[in-house]
């Protein structure tokens, strides 16, 4: 098992969640097997998104080499409420730098994977959602790049997430394979412990978090069995 810490978007990313989010870790006793928590403690840790811009960098120069990268000035205003980019810069030749988002061209078809969890899937990334985005217009990386880029370099051959990232999936093989990546990564989407039928824990809208449950009391074998009971793997479909 890697740990990896996503803080690739710059404008939401904080030391204290990284440093809160290892206290938690240590503390449940997990112990990753590659970068574990006193890599990241210790300072500079590949493990750690903001450390590794250059390699995204080195990706999306390699992509934007072979004509798959292009600029885009449309605001959230020009798209509305739109799921999929309609490719109104496609053919603009707007090119990818600062102030602008990028896009990488994403050819029709389906992508098709047996998730361990949720059977056979088949997803057409660009019907789904469009050129994806790889950078904003801040400079943030997107997290379907990031994710690719580094699950390819780092080896990554088993995606074990929530079932609410099972859109990304066919988005991420595309992108994967577009890098060079010959066999994509398996996937197992797990379900999510719910607050209701429609939506799902979240510290942003004020749930508890694994440090409020340590106050009040609960040990971490007490966190691990409910977060297992509530959120069950179904390893058996």
């Amino acid at each position: 098992m890697a740990l990896r810490v996503e803080d690739h978007d710059a404008q939401r990313s904080r030391p204290e969640y990284e440093a809160a989010l290892l206290d938690d870790l240590d503390w449940l006793g997990f112990a990753p097997d590659v970068f574990p928590t006193a890599a990241f403690r210790a300072g500079r840790c590949d493990g750690r998104q903001s450390d590794r811009l250059r390699l995204y960098e080195d990706a999306a120069a390699k992509l934007s080499a072979r004509g798959l990268v292009y600029g885009c000035a449309c605001s959230r205003q020009d798209l509305g409420d739109a799921s999929r980019y309609p490719g109104t810069c496609r053919d603009r030749g707007i090119a990818p730098g600062p102030g602008v988002v990028w896009r990488l061209r994403l050819a029709p078809g389906d992508e098709t994977f047996d998730d361990w969890l949720m059977g056979p899937q088949a997803q057409n990334p660009a019907s789904q959602c469009g050129d994806v985005v790889i950078r904003d217009r801040l400079g943030n990386w997107s997290y379907q790049f990031v994710a690719s880029v580094d699950d390819f370099l780092q080896g990554v051959t088993l995606v074990i997430r929530g079932r609410d990232l099972l859109d990304s999936t066919g988005r991420q093989i595309a992108i994967a394979r577009l890098l060079g990546r010959t066999t994509p990564a398996s996937f197992a989407h797990h379900g999510l412990i719910m607050k209701s039928p429609t939506q799902k824990l979240s510290k942003s809208d004020g749930d508890t978090g694994v440090r409020d449950l340590r106050a009040a009391g609960w040990s971490p074998d007490r966190v691990s069995a409910e977060a297992l009971r509530g959120c069950p793997l179904d390893w058996g479909r």
